[in-house]
């Protein structure tokens, strides 16, 4: 069983530099991760390449991936940073084919979509940014964390831990004081549908803190179940008891 993250998002979104972060983490935890970047006009790394640049993904998928994975042993921890051109996964099929192959290969997927918290400022912005994440979890149909990255960056943080885990009749009574009274009953579909996908919670990322990383990854881990087959096979070597 090997488990991968998909990290997504829109262009500026800090994708790059969380995975970077996440590299050094996990390496000073003496955990072993590959980053791989699928962004063909991406060309300076602040972490090693996992696999080498491929320029045109999806006509090549089957056979790039197969011969790549290869490369990999069955329990490798695989981290793919993705290009941030929101159409890829929000309706172009590549990336769901991208996630087909890997779970083929026995591969336990969540996809890990970065929102800059900085863009979340008003709850136009924040049911914006639920949108466009749950365009992508649709699409992919993974295990889904949503990060508020960039959190080092934020001058005032109490406007954007309203949002972190709002209660929908908060949402919808900003929602309607900025909207038109023509707009209320979208609002009310809208909120429904965010709460109905329990899109209103929000990981927040700091990088300065490890302890932000440490959490965030632990949220991902669980959602693709790494460790629990290493606990098993732990168990399943135990020595019995001599009673």
């Amino acid at each position: 069983m090997g488990y991968a993250q998909l990290v997504i998002g829109p262009a500026g979104s800090g994708k790059s530099t969380y995975c970077s972060s996440l590299y050094r983490h996990c390496e000073t935890m003496q955990r072993s991760i590959h980053i791989v970047n699928l962004d063909p006009a991406a060309e300076n790394f602040d972490y090693p390449v996992a696999m080498g640049e491929l320029g045109h993904l999806e006509d090549n998928l089957d056979d790039w991936l197969t011969e790549e994975l290869d490369n990999f042993l069955d329990d490798d921890y695989l981290v793919f940073d993705c290009p941030g051109q929101i159409e890829l996964f929000s309706h172009v099929p590549m990336l769901r084919n991208f996630v087909e192959h890997l779970k083929r290969k026995n591969f336990n997927v969540c996809g890990v979509y970065l929102l800059d918290s900085q863009f979340m400022t008003d709850v136009t912005k924040f049911i914006s940014g639920c949108m466009a994440s749950l365009s992508a979890m649709i699409q992919l149909e993974l295990p889904h964390v949503n990060i508020l990255s960039k959190m080092d960056l934020v001058t005032n943080k109490k406007d954007v831990e309203d949002f972190l885990n709002p209660e929908p009749q908060f949402l919808l009574s900003e929602l309607n004081q900025r909207m038109a009274p023509q707009f209320a009953k979208l609002n009310k579909a809208l909120i429904e549908l965010v709460d109905g996908f329990s899109m209103v919670s929000f990981v927040p990322l700091d990088l300065r803190k490890e302890r932000s990383i440490q959490y965030v990854l632990a949220q991902i881990d669980n959602c693709i179940q790494y460790g629990e087959d290493a606990e098993v096979k732990i168990k399943d070597f135990d020595p019995e008891d001599d009673d």
